[in-house]
């Protein structure tokens, strides 16, 4: 029997952002019934992750709905995970399936291909956060050919104001912003102020992130293909 999928969300209080995090999930237990398929989360909403790990017992796998590393991926999360006996997958960013989901959502909001973008994500103190934005970055800038520049609603530089200024001056055109954020909130409420021509939606609901999460879910699985994104954090199995 494959191990429970547990995906971790930071967790909200608006109903309608914990419905766009939890639809990935939602379309893997359509695509594979067979799994059970679990939903926690960090703060703010219930389940808690540890909880949930209580039910699904020491075999489950933990699939952060995170954009990147960070601390509540190393600590708030993967510090249950290891005391569950649970393994931990990769977050889901960066990676090249984000890239074209960002790439819609540009396109639904009106931005012309050869426009300069800013990635606009929430922010991090840990360095590993940051790292993994403008790898994300640098996936749309192959994906689209026009300059990306991460930029961030806190904790970091530069803020979006100044990334879309920048944008603005260096390419004497029209800027677009793609928030590099999963559901509406307040920090895409933040990231929309701006002088961009073009705001695109957080990613919200989109097929490939389902297929993103059994990715992730798939390459922590022991036997389950890939690679170190596999790996055990209670003693690197």
């Amino acid at each position: 029997m494959s191990p429970a999928l547990v995906g971790v969300a930071h967790g909200s209080r608006d109903p309608a952002a914990q419905r766009t995090v939890e639809a990935p999930l939602d379309a893997v237990r359509e695509r594979r019934p067979e799994l059970d398929v679990r939903v926690a989360y960090v703060e703010l909403a219930e389940p808690g992750l540890a909880a949930v790990l209580a039910e699904t017992g020491p075999d489950a796998v933990v699939v952060p709905l995170l954009l990147s590393r960070g601390y509540h991926v190393a600590v708030d999360i993967g510090r249950r995970a290891v005391a569950a006996g649970a393994r931990i997958a990769d977050p889901l960013g960066p990676a090249p399936a984000l890239a074209a989901v960002l790439a819609d959502r540009l396109a639904e909001a009106g931005a012309p291909p050869e426009a300069p973008v800013v990635l606009a994500a929430a922010g991090s103190s840990d360095p590993a956060a940051v790292l993994d934005v403008e790898a994300q970055a640098v996936l749309l800038a192959e994906l689209r050919g026009t300059p990306v520049m991460p930029a961030y609603a806190s904790a970091q530089a530069p803020t979006v104001h100044d990334a879309v200024a920048g944008l603005l001056d260096r390419h004497r055109g029209p800027v677009a912003v793609a928030p590099y954020l999963l559901a509406p909130g307040y920090f895409a409420t933040t990231v929309a102020r701006t002088a961009a021509t073009w705001v695109a939606e957080p990613l919200g609901v989109h097929p490939a992130l389902a297929g993103l999460v059994l990715e992730r879910y798939l390459a922590a699985v022991p036997g389950g293909g890939a690679s170190g994104a596999a790996r055990h954090l209670a003693g690197g199995r």
